[in-house]
C-alpha cells in the first residue's frame, strides 16, 4: 500500500496534469522529452539503463532481444493492468536516444501493450549515422 501511495503523486502529474497541459500533442512531446532526458542522463550499458528506469520509478526494464538493427525491451510496473491510462512515449524516446548514442546511428522506438507489460521496440538505421 505504501508504494502505491508514493506513486500517486507521480501518477497524478504524469497522467492528469501533463495530459491537460499538453493536450493533443501530449504523446509526441513526451517522446521528444524522453530523447532530451537521455542526452542529459546518458548511460553506457544495458545494466545502467535498467538501474535508471528503476531509480526514475519508470518500472522494471529488461532487454528481451538484440539484433543488428533492432532491440526489444519489456517494461513492467505495479500500476499496469489497473486503471492507469499512461502512454509510454517518454520511455520509448529515452530508449531510442540511448540506443542512438550507443550505435551512433539514427534510432526510433515504438511500443505495444501486451498482457500487463509494455514492449518497446527500438529500430536503428545503420545507414543513417549521427
Amino acid at each position: 500500500m505504501e508504494v502505491e501511495t508514493k506513486l500517486f503523486g507521480y501518477d497524478l502529474i504524469r497522467n492528469d496534469v501533463l495530459k491537460d497541459l499538453l493536450g493533443k500533442d501530449h504523446d509526441t512531446i513526451l517522446y521528444w522529452v524522453g530523447k532530451s532526458l537521455a542526452r542529459k542522463y546518458p548511460v553506457l550499458t544495458v545494466e545502467e539503463l535498467i538501474t535508471f528506469f528503476e531509480e526514475a520509478n519508470w518500472g522494471t526494464l529488461s532487454r528481451l532481444k538484440e539484433k543488428k538493427q533492432e532491440q526489444l525491451f519489456e517494461l513492467s510496473g505495479p500500476w499496469m493492468n489497473k486503471s492507469d491510462q499512461r502512454c509510454y512515449q517518454l520511455e520509448a524516446g529515452f530508449l531510442a536516444q540511448q540506443v542512438e548514442t550507443w550505435n551512433k546511428c539514427i534510432s526510433g522506438a515504438t511500443y505495444t501493450e501486451k498482457k500487463g507489460t509494455i514492449l518497446i521496440k527500438v529500430e536503428t538505421d545503420k545507414k543513417d549515422t549521427v
